[in-house]
């Protein structure tokens, strides 16, 4: 009895692999627009030919209203945040930001915007992003598609990996005793490349072997 016990719970561990490589299906650029002066009146007149000037911009891009959104303007006010007004160190009393966002599926269209963004410089508009390491953020939204058969792939991999390990000891691979699916990563190909995305999932089974 306690022989068979023992053939029964021998048991190997593996872990199998699934990656696939899928191009970003949506884009977002989060824009925002900073200008400071001394004439409230002025910075706000500036400030909407600049928001007009950036969506006319992305609308002689190809791109449609739909896929454009503007945000609040929101205006400080250096002198009334200062203790006692004290505004001999600030240049400027006032900043005015507004932020203007590109969200769209069309991940060539936007890029070739933000290569050719430079020309509205010349318009007088200068345009920052909120997140100045990654100007546009490059999103796969269809996860879920490939999920069955990423997780298929990866048990598929873990059985070859035991019956590996079962051939070497002479042994053969038999039920499965427990299994785990870690979680679904993610990530950029490199650094160049963020549009392109590596979506990883490892699985770890548990294999009862028989002699």
């Amino acid at each position: 009895m306690h022989k068979n016990s023992i053939k029964y719970n021998r048991h190997v561990e593996v872990k199998g692999l699934s990656e696939r490589e899928v191009e970003a299906d949506l884009a977002v650029w989060p824009i925002q627009i900073t200008l400071t002066g001394n004439d409230l009146k002025l910075l706000k007149a500036d400030i909407e030919r600049q928001k007009a000037e950036v969506k006319q911009f992305f609308l002689d891009q190809g791109f449609s209203d739909e896929e454009l959104s503007m945000g609040s303007t929101n205006i400080e006010d250096a002198r009334a945040q200062m203790y006692g007004g004290n505004m001999e160190n600030r240049q400027y009393r006032y900043v005015v930001k507004t932020e203007f966002t590109v969200r769209t599926n069309h991940i060539d269209k936007l890029q070739t915007a933000l290569s050719e963004s430079l020309e509205l410089i010349s318009k007088g508009v200068l345009i920052g992003s909120k997140n100045t390491w990654r100007p546009i953020e490059f999103i796969f939204t269809r996860l879920n598609e490939i999920k069955p058969s990423m997780i298929e792939e990866a048990t598929m991999n873990a059985r070859e990996v035991a019956e590996k390990f079962a051939m070497d000891s002479n042994s053969k691979v038999g039920k499965i005793k427990t299994a785990r699916q870690g979680l679904f990563t993610i990530t950029d190909r490199d650094q160049n490349s963020p549009h392109i995305k590596i979506v990883r999932v490892v699985t770890t089974i548990d294999y009862f072997l028989q002699d």
